[in-house]
C-alpha cells in the first residue's frame, strides 16, 4: 500500500483490519510526515511519538488476536488543541494552561479514540479558538501547506494545514463562526460542522456557555468526504453533560436521493463578493446536481445580509462577560491573553440585549421560512482565497458566508471544488436543512467526485511520504 501518509482514514480502517498493512506502519508513516513538514507549517503542537507507536504496536497484536475495537481500530488521528485528552497537553491556546494535562477527555474525544483511533498528538488553535488565523502566545502561528506566506484559516487551522500535508487522516474541529469550514476552503480539504445539539461539547474550549452556545458545533475534518461520514456517527449523541444536545436519528449519505433535491445556489451574499474562481466553483458544483436531476435556482435567502452586523452584535453582547469567565476558568490574567481587547467590561443595556435576541430569533425564523422551499443551499465558504498572514481582522465581511449558518445552527460541510489563481485550494459550502447531515455530506462527495476535490501540496512541502 502505497502513500500510506495521504491515504483515507476509512481506506486504512479496512486496510489495517484486513492486515493489508499494519496500524505500526501507519502510524510510523503519519510520525514521519509530520517530522518532515511540521517545521515550516507549526501546526502539531503536541506529539505523542513513542506512545502513539506503543499504542499502534498494542492495536496490532490485538487483531492478531482476533479482537476489534471500533470503527477506527489502529487508524492514527490528530486532535485540535482546543479539545482536552488525558494523554497530552492541552492548552486552548492560552498561557493559564500551557502546561495544563486534563483529567478526563472531551467527549467527542474520547469517542474517537474508544473506537480504536490512536491519538499522533494536538493540532494548533487560535486562543480559546476564537479568531479566523491560526495563532497564540503559547504556540505562535501556523502556516499554509499550499504556501507558508498565507493562513490556514481558523480556528481549526493547525488541523486544516496538518491534514493537508498528509500528516494525520483525521482531526476533529470546532465552528463558531466558520472555524471548520473556512480552514476546509483554506487547505483543500473536506469539513463539516454539524447542527447546533449534535455533538456534545464537554472539554471543549468553549461550548455550553450560555448566551451564544449555539453558535458552536464540533465536526470532523477530513481530507475526503467519506471520512467525514464514517466519523461523524461516532461523536454525535448526548452525553448527559452538555444540555444542549438532544438524540436525534442521523441519516446515511448512501441513502440520499441527489436528484430530488431542490437547491438553492448564491454566489454572492451582498456582503463582499468573492473572486471570481470562488463564484465559478459554486456554479460548477450547481451544474453537477443539476446534472443528477436536482432542481437548481439561483436565489439568495431573504435578510441574509444582516449576518455580519448580528454575529459580531452577538458575540459582545454580555460586554465581554463570557471571556472574562474564560480566561478566569483557564488561569489566564487578562493581561496575558490576545483577547484582552474583546474582554474589556463594556455596558449592555438589557433592553439592547432583548432587541438583539429578538432580532436574531426574527433571522432564524426566515431562514426556516426560506428553507421550506430548498433542502440545500449551495454558496461560498469566504469571498477569498488563503489570506496573507496578519490580515484576518481586516477581511472579516469575507468571513460571513460561514457565519450565516452558525446563527441559524444549520449543518454546512465544505469540500474542494476548484483552484485559485495563485494555486490555492477553492471550496465550496453546502448547507442542509437543520439534522439533515446525510443531505450536505451526498452533496459533497458528488462535488468531490466531480470537481477533484482534495490535491496534496506540491513542491512547497517536498518531503514525501514513507512507502510501505
Amino acid at each position: 500500500m502505497q502513500d500510506l501518509a495521504f491515504a483515507s482514514a476509512t481506506r486504512l480502517a479496512r486496510a489495517i483490519r484486513s492486515r493489508e498493512v499494519s496500524s505500526l506502519e501507519v502510524v510510523q508513516a503519519c510520525l514521519d510526515r509530520i517530522a518532515a513538514v511540521n517545521p515550516k507549517l507549526n501546526a502539531v503542537v503536541q506529539v505523542r511519538g513513542e506512545s502513539a507507536l506503543a499504542e499502534a504496536a498494542d492495536a496490532d497484536r490485538a487483531l492478531a488476536r482476533g479482537e476489534a475495537r471500533g470503527p477506527l481500530h489502529g487508524v492514527p488521528i490528530t486532535l485540535k488543541d482546543s479539545h482536552d485528552t488525558v494523554a497530552c497537553v492541552s492548552t486552548w491556546g492560552t498561557p493559564g494552561r500551557a502546561r495544563f494535562v486534563p483529567r478526563e477527555d472531551a467527549t467527542a474525544a474520547g469517542r474517537l479514540l474508544r473506537a480504536g483511533a490512536i491519538l499522533l498528538g494536538k493540532t494548533n488553535t487560535p486562543e480559546f479558538t476564537l479568531s479566523f488565523e491560526t495563532d497564540n502566545p503559547v504556540y505562535g502561528r501556523t502556516a499554509n501547506p499550499y504556501d507558508l506566506g498565507r493562513t490556514p484559516g481558523g480556528s481549526s487551522g493547525g488541523a486544516a494545514a496538518t491534514l493537508a500535508a498528509g500528516g494525520s487522516p483525521l482531526d476533529l474541529g470546532s465552528d463558531t463562526g466558520g472555524s471548520i469550514r473556512l480552514p476546509a476552503h483554506f487547505c483543500g480539504i473536506a469539513g463539516i460542522r454539524p447542527t447546533s445539539g449534535r455533538v456534545p461539547r464537554t472539554g471543549h474550549a468553549i461550548g455550553f456557555d450560555g448566551l451564544v452556545q449555539s453558535l458552536t458545533s464540533l465536526g470532523p475534518m477530513a481530507r475526503f468526504v467519506e471520512d467525514l461520514a464514517l466519523a461523524l456517527p461516532l461523536v454525535s449523541g448526548p452525553d448527559g453533560r452538555d444540555p444542549h444536545v438532544v438524540p436525534m436519528p442521523l441519516g446515511d449519505p448512501a441513502d440520499v436521493d441527489l436528484g430530488g433535491l431542490r437547491v438553492a445556489l448564491h454566489s454572492d451574499n451582498g456582503i463582499e463578493t468573492p473572486t471570481e474562481e470562488i463564484r465559478e466553483a459554486v456554479r460548477a458544483a450547481g451544474r453537477l446536481l443539476e446534472g443528477v436531476g436536482a432542481r437548481v435556482e439561483e436565489l439568495r435567502p431573504p435578510g441574509i445580509e444582516e449576518t455580519l452586523e448580528l454575529f459580531m452584535g452577538l458575540m459582545t453582547a454580555d460586554g465581554g462577560a463570557w471571556l472574562r469567565l474564560l480566561l478566569e476558568r483557564a488561569g489566564t490574567p487578562p493581561e496575558a491573553s490576545w483577547l484582552r481587547w474583546l474582554a474589556e467590561p463594556r455596558p449592555v443595556s438589557g433592553d439592547a440585549l432583548a432587541r438583539l435576541l429578538e432580532r436574531w430569533d426574527r433571522f432564524r425564523s426566515r431562514m426556516l421560512g426560506f428553507a421550506e422551499a430548498h433542502d440545500l443551499i449551495l454558496c461560498p465558504p469566504s469571498a477569498r482565497a488563503a489570506l496573507p498572514h496578519g490580515s484576518e481582522r481586516t477581511s472579516v465581511p469575507c468571513f460571513t458566508y460561514t457565519m450565516t449558518w452558525n446563527l441559524t445552527g444549520w449543518p454546512g460541510a465544505v469540500v474542494r471544488a476548484g483552484t485559485s489563481v495563485e494555486g490555492l485550494p477553492v471550496g465550496v459550502q453546502l448547507v442542509a436543512r437543520p439534522w439533515r447531515e446525510d443531505v450536505a455530506l451526498a452533496a459533497a462527495a458528488l462535488v468531490e467526485t466531480g470537481l477533484g476535490g482534495f490535491q496534496p501540496p506540491g513542491a512547497l512541502i517536498e518531503a514525501r511520504p514513507r512507502a510501505s
